[in-house]
């Protein structure tokens, strides 16, 4: 079975569930064109631990703790509830379907095996660099101190590369600590990313819902973080607009952005196509300092920051040379895949091999590594594989 089979998702476990397309055909041609991707190396930044179970893993990881309020112990029904209830339209009632997975995810062996599943679903799907975040804050019900809970996550995901790299299939997984934006110990989460830093954490984020809760509410993390030269990553520009994205990254300091779609909105564009775009003094910003925006195009349209893949602001911000890549945000979600999201941009917006290359190279460059490992996987990694692809057809 082929990954990334339209309107599928699959992976390691072979459960398949309907997946969001947003409105673009998926066809046999569709299956072929995620099947050459997933074969190319690939750099994801925004991917979510806890919307990145497998259904299969949720049911059995809640009838190992006794929770009983999954809607289905079926995997394949549940993969589409996931979908099904994440594709609303509206981001608050998408957030509310991590409730199931968070309650299960509450011991150092169920954070660990799923940091392991993640690794190795990821490794499959051809990504060679992740970064995965997560709320260290939403998994201490059972007791764990915020030190054990991101102990047992960077240890899954060190195991599980450590188990694709003796399979062939080399992986890098880093992780990102993230806040919730609603809640008060964003300065905590920022002290433990410091902590953390040289043992698989590599930046930190805060998340959750946008709308009233402004980026400036966790100035005193950022400026802790900022102070100590770490790197941040905000989700901005999301469910809200350019204030969230202008406080981000003016107030806040943010390396990058997380989506940032809403960018958009200061672009002005002319129903006269021989007119170019006018572009506002924020997004010239944003686009000059080459500021990274994480755009997840699935989950976007999904929570409504987005009306479809084809409308999705991606093939415009591409065209005008913004920093941009695509991500997966949270894979049980969307039913996604990066090979599907980066297949339904290309089929979207007419891409071929050397925009998939630069989707990646784009990534590597924006990444919280060091800047002699990010060059070498540039260089070694992603240009080298993509080399004899260029010239050749990606989309039949």
């Amino acid at each position: 079975m082929s990954l990334g089979e339209p309107r599928l998702s699959d992976g390691p476990t072979g459960v398949r569930g309907p997946t969001f397309t947003g409105g673009i055909a998926a066809d046999a041609g569709f299956v072929g064109l995620v099947e050459r991707i997933r074969r190319v190396p690939k750099v994801l930044l925004h991917d979510h631990l806890d919307g990145g179970l497998r259904p299969s893993t949720v049911i059995e990881l809640a009838d190992a703790v006794g929770y009983p309020d999954l809607p289905t112990t079926d995997a394949a029904e549940l993969g589409r509830w996931f979908v099904e209830s994440a594709d609303s339209g509206s981001l608050v009632r998408y957030l509310q379907t991590f409730d199931h997975t968070i309650a299960v995810l509450q011991t150092p062996a169920a954070l660990h095996r799923v940091a392991a599943e993640a690794a190795a679903d990821l490794a499959a799907d051809g990504v060679v660099y992740a970064e995965v975040r997560f709320a260290p804050e939403q998994h201490l019900l059972a007791g764990l101190s915020l030190d054990e809970v991101v102990e047992a996550v960077v240890a899954g995901f060190a195991d599980g590369a450590a188990t694709e790299a003796g399979g062939g299939r080399p992986i890098v997984v880093r992780t990102l600590l993230t806040a919730m934006r609603h809640a008060a110990r964003s300065l905590e989460i920022a002290e433990l990313t410091m902590r953390w830093r040289d043992r698989g954490v590599v930046g930190f984020d805060i998340a959750g819902a946008e709308a009233g809760n402004p980026p400036t509410r966790h100035l005193d993390a950022f400026q802790y973080v900022a102070r100590e030269n770490g790197h941040v990553t905000i989700h901005a520009g999301e469910a809200f607009g350019l204030p969230s994205i202008w406080e981000a990254i003016q107030w806040c300091g943010a390396d990058r952005l997380g989506h940032g779609v809403r960018i958009v909105d200061d672009i002005a564009v002319s129903p006269d196509d021989d007119a170019p775009p006018v572009i506002g003094r924020l997004a010239g910003y944003v686009r000059d300092t080459r500021v990274p925006l994480e755009l997840c195009p699935s989950s976007n349209v999904q929570t409504g920051a987005a009306v479809s893949i084809a409308q999705h602001p991606l093939g415009l911000l591409a065209d005008l040379a913004f920093r941009v890549t695509v991500n997966t945000d949270n894979r049980l979600m969307s039913g996604t895949s990066l090979s599907r999201e980066i297949a339904l941009s290309a089929q979207a917006f007419g891409w071929g091999w050397p925009d998939v290359r630069r989707m990646s190279v784009n990534a590597m460059k924006s990444a919280f590594l060091p800047f002699d490992e990010r060059l070498a996987v540039i260089e070694d990694v992603l240009k080298s594989a993509y080399a004899p692809l260029v010239g050749t057809p990606l989309l039949d």
